[in-house]
């Protein structure tokens, strides 16, 4: 009787091991994964709300329509003054994408970004040529998860606009890449 134990016990160990495929497990091993974070760096602002609307990478050099949307999860506005140390937003969480070259990724921008001042709102202007990008140039293999931290330091990206007596905001972004 303890031999059929033994076998029935390896049997069912062996089918459950044996069954689960990567297709099962939620990852295509010819597919790339994303995620993508931001945070801050700040030494005197505070404060500074910006209006995220999506997180896109531009995969071809020759084309103005090579920008692909990663559909970020946590769009909408944020205090980006807060995701300062160890403190990140998810942007967004494992996509998976074709295999490919990333030429550079950007950091979609709505309309309603502004700092608070003493409890005063104040508008911060953004140049409609303004895109809030970095380089990357990097291959983006299959079979590999790919953390990117998009980090923005709101001290160079806010300026003041003496001519206009406006808040100017252009983003300077840097980019750190992790491959796993």
């Amino acid at each position: 009787m303890k031999p059929i134990k033994y076998f029935v016990l390896f049997l069912i160990i062996s089918l459950s091991f044996s069954s689960c495929t990567k297709d099962d497990l939620g990852r295509s091993e010819n597919k790339a994964a994303i995620s993508v974070s931001l945070k801050s760096t700040t030494d005197e602002l505070s404060k500074v709300f910006l209006d995220i609307e999506d997180v896109q990478i531009r995969v071809d050099n020759n084309s103005s329509n090579s920008w692909v949307s990663l559909n970020a999860i946590n769009t909408g506005t944020h205090n980006i003054s807060d995701l300062a140390a160890d403190t990140e937003l998810l942007l967004v969480d494992h996509i998976e994408i074709d295999p490919s070259y990333i030429y550079e990724i950007k950091l979609v921008l709505g309309n309603t970004n502004f700092m608070d001042i003493n409890n005063v709102i104040i508008n911060l202007e953004v140049d409609e040529n303004t895109i809030a990008s970095n380089l990357v140039q990097r291959e983006f293999e299959g079979n590999h998860i790919y953390q990117v931290i998009l980090e923005l330091d709101l001290d160079q990206s806010v300026q003041f606009n003496s001519e206009e007596n406006t808040l100017i905001l252009d983003p300077k972004l840097q980019t750190e890449i992790r491959k796993f």
